[in-house]
């Protein structure tokens, strides 16, 4: 087995190399010339520094559909509900694990400066209103957004200040490894975070049990549950919270009961989590290629029988009305 992250150390190295405090920037990907760039659907936009995603609902079959950031977007932003959603992603430049998965190349997780530029929230949001047709949702993608959880604040106050936060909604993602967010922001920044509604927030779940999360991440199994107690900080702040989790397992043993410890713990944060937490289905592309062994590829074969383990447990735990309502009618509220 590769050499454990550690993590503490990992996410403060890279936090500094990631952002400029004094002048309020953050290093944000540039994906011309880059192996990331061939994988786009879209040229990059925004001078190399933004790209579009096409968020889309529908999924393989045997797995949940993915309604995010979908349903979060259009119910603030007043739309209909639509099967697939158009955003622009910007991408900050570091990450504290490597989860073997990513399609990101681990090139472009390191500071790496050859594709790589400090952005201020000013710029980006400049870079984004210049294109022809400027996407509603703004996401916030990396990387690891967290490791410079400034960004989020910067960004919602930028797009406040130029009277645009019933126009544009912000969505960022979180592989919950850092309590930076309480560590790093005032107590203004939070209660920013907290007022907006035009936010959302996706936090993932690198596997299901600590066996999985260690040989997803690199990082130490015992962080697993750390990833349930930073959920419920942003559960109990009041954030429009949502999860994603991974169930890529290099071993099926176990695997039904594996899996009814991990909803019981999801139901420990709040009973409703479950029904707020979307199972992403990983799939061998791009840069995964050359980082699987013939662990990876029975783990890809592994999270088949999880995912009948989930859904299962879905069933046995809600009724048909309640797995029936959107996503954004779960209640997380105390």
């Amino acid at each position: 087995m590769a050499k454990l992250i550690n993590t503490d150390k990992w996410s403060s190295h890279w936090r500094h190399a990631g952002i400029d405090l004094e002048t309020k920037r953050i290093l944000v990907t540039n994906f011309l010339d880059t192996e990331q760039e061939t994988d786009l659907s879209e040229p990059p936009n925004c001078e190399g520094f933004g790209r579009i995603r096409h968020f889309r609902r529908s999924t393989s079959p045997g797995w949940p559909s993915n309604p995010l950031p979908i349903d979060p977007a259009c119910k603030f932003l007043g739309t209909p509900a639509e099967d697939v959603a158009r955003a622009q992603v910007f991408q900050n430049a570091v990450c504290n694990w490597r989860c073997w998965y990513c399609f990101v190349p681990f090139e472009l997780l390191s500071a790496n400066h050859k594709h790589a530029a400090w952005m201020s929230a000013t710029e980006l949001l400049d870079l984004h209103l210049d294109q022809p047709e400027p996407a509603g949702v703004i996401d916030l993608s990396g990387g690891q957004p967290d490791l410079t959880p400034e960004w989020v604040p910067w960004m919602i106050q930028e797009i406040q200040s130029r009277g645009l936060e019933r126009e544009i909604y912000l969505w960022s993602d979180d592989n919950l490894s850092t309590d930076y967010f309480w560590r790093a922001l005032s107590i203004p920044e939070i209660d920013l975070v907290r007022g907006a509604k035009n936010y959302g927030r996706v936090c993932c779940f690198k596997g299901f049990d600590e066996g999985s999360f260690s040989f997803n991440t690199l990082a130490d199994g015992a962080l697993f549950s750390q990833q349930f107690d930073l959920f419920r900080r942003f559960v109990d702040l009041g954030i429009d919270v949502y999860a994603y989790v991974t169930l890529t397992s290099p071993t099926a043993e176990r695997i039904v009961d594996r899996m009814r410890s991990f909803v019981d713990k999801l139901q420990t944060v709040h009973e409703n989590l479950p029904l707020r937490t979307v199972p992403l289905e990983i799939q061998m592309f791009g840069p995964v290629l050359p980082r699987a062994g013939d662990e990876q590829r029975e783990a890809l074969k592994n999270q088949e029988i999880a995912i009948e383990a989930w859904s299962r447990e879905i069933e046995d735990r809600y009724s048909l009305d309640e797995r029936a309502l959107p996503i954004t009618h779960i209640s997380l509220a105390r």
